[in-house]
């Protein structure tokens, strides 16, 4: 199998035989499930899964993004030019979350009314054309984190090829690697309501301010960060690896600018910097 000789570059904690054995078991998972709609973002493990799929099945494959605008425009941008590239079936479609009273309230189970919105949409799809099965992009990782979308996907009976294959974060970006995708290293993602904390209403308005500002830190050369949204003060969390190039005081201007432009009173930095789900801290806690 020729493949072995192109995967040498990869991480040496991984086993190159056994990444290989997992990719094929997917592909194996997928086959078997002949026609699937794939609820695809475009993020690393979404955009796998939409290529392992249009491998195994072909235009029997079909991506959906959801068009909503908790979803940056950029993202968008993206999934559309990497469905493209590969020669992958893919359609927006409109999700309509904001509507939902229960949604806009931004409790705990916020996640669990837009992935409920996004699995109901596609489940008149699958019917409306004969779609054997939904799919979506979490993998092993993401089992262990609080995330009420996956009761979304428990209820609509979505199904997790990554995690029925023992997938990992690590070994979908180096198979993603060795398939030369460039989503192989993007970083980590999440909608844009995902932003503000738990009780404060999400709404197309605040996270148009989020996504602004996102834009504005990533044309400044920041690769990993996140805006969170709290009210009239504004808390910038930047990947530990880039938080020194924000430590100064030509950044600090800059950033100051950026959200003192958008209606910030307040323009803070994180000092722990950005971390996956720094949100859900105020539920451990209250938890513990």
């Amino acid at each position: 199998m020729g493949t072995l000789v192109a995967i040498q570059g990869l991480d040496k904690k991984l086993d190159p035989a056994q990444l290989l054995f997992k990719q094929e078991q997917l592909l194996t998972i997928l086959r078997d499930m002949q026609r699937v709609l794939i609820a695809y973002s475009g993020g690393t493990d979404s955009a796998y899964l939409a290529w392992a799929a249009k491998k195994a099945l072909g235009d029997n494959a079909i991506a959906i993004t959801a068009d909503s605008p908790s979803i940056p425009e950029s993202h968008k941008r993206d999934a559309v030019d990497f469905a493209s590239t590969h020669g992958i079936v893919h359609e927006m479609i409109p999700t309509s979350e904001f509507d939902n009273p229960e949604y806009v309230a931004n409790n705990p189970d916020r996640c669990f009314h837009c992935k409920d919105e996004l699995f109901r949409v596609m489940d008149q799809i699958a019917t409306d054309r004969g779609f054997d099965h939904i799919v979506y992009g979490v993998n092993m990782d993401d089992l262990g984190d609080y995330r009420p979308g996956q009761s979304a996907a428990k209820i609509h009976q979505v199904k997790a090829p990554l995690v029925d294959a023992g997938l990992t974060k690590a070994e979908i970006r180096e198979l993603s690697k060795l398939a030369q995708l460039d989503t192989w290293d993007r970083p980590a993602a999440a909608c844009l309501s995902s932003r503000i904390p738990y009780g404060t209403k999400v709404t197309p308005e605040r996270i148009k301010i989020v996504e602004q500002g996102e834009e504005a830190i990533k044309a400044l050369g920041f690769r990993q960060f996140r805006v969170r949204y709290h009210d009239n003060l504004v808390r910038i969390e930047i990947d530990p690896s880039e938080l020194e190039n924000a430590l100064n005081l030509r950044c600090a201007a800059q950033l100051t600018a950026i959200f003192k432009s958008l209606g910030f009173h307040y323009v803070t930095l994180d000092l722990e910097g950005y971390r996956q789900g720094s949100l859900n801290s105020v539920l451990r806690d209250k938890i513990q």
